[in-house]
């Protein structure tokens, strides 16, 4: 089957959550089977194998992408937290969200400057998310060769604010 459609069989969709108006696609479903996950893990790495040095997860389920990622590909794995998560120096990035604002951290010495980094996550909405976690990077001198998304909702036009970089997502609502 293919893995648009794998997706599509698999993820669940909770109405009025986190808050009313807001309708939820819920993936871990998906990442639950052991063959949709593999699947779904190597949709989003193959057209950017080869151009990446480490793997960067976006709190909380970009980790279980990322780490995957990584390891099937023998590289790097690199966290994107919350704010007041990390122990070490951290830069921070603000951004909006669909429903309210938040503030992301990475350590700054994570990866070396001139490093390249692909960028995973489990949905692009309004790009507030991945659009942060690119400017840490970029901000550190790391250079973003491409983010991946297993879900993409196209009505909120999140691509907006990724302008300039590579993405690559598995099904397009």
């Amino acid at each position: 089957m293919p893995v648009d459609e794998l997706i599509s069989s698999l993820c669940a969709t909770v109405v009025d959550y986190p808050k009313p108006g807001i309708v939820f696609k819920d993936l871990t479903p998906v990442f639950a089977g052991g063959a949709a996950f593999k699947a779904v893990v190597d949709a989003l790495v193959r057209p950017f194998r080869g151009s990446f040095d480490a793997v960067a997860g976006v709190e909380a389920r970009g980790f279980l992408l990322a780490a995957a990622a990584a390891y099937a590909t023998d590289t790097g794995v690199v966290t994107v937290r919350k704010a007041g998560k990390l122990p070490r120096e951290v830069i921070s990035e603000d951004y909006s969200l669909e429903y309210g604002t938040a503030t992301l951290e990475l350590h700054s010495a994570d990866l070396a400057p001139g490093t390249l980094v692909l960028i995973l996550d489990d949905v692009l909405a309004t790009g507030g998310t991945l659009g942060a976690t690119a400017r840490l990077f970029e901000r550190c001198g790391v250079e973003v060769t491409g983010i991946g998304v297993v879900l993409e909702i196209g009505d909120l036009n999140g691509r907006a604010a990724l302008d300039g970089h590579r993405i690559h997502s598995l099904l397009n609502l």
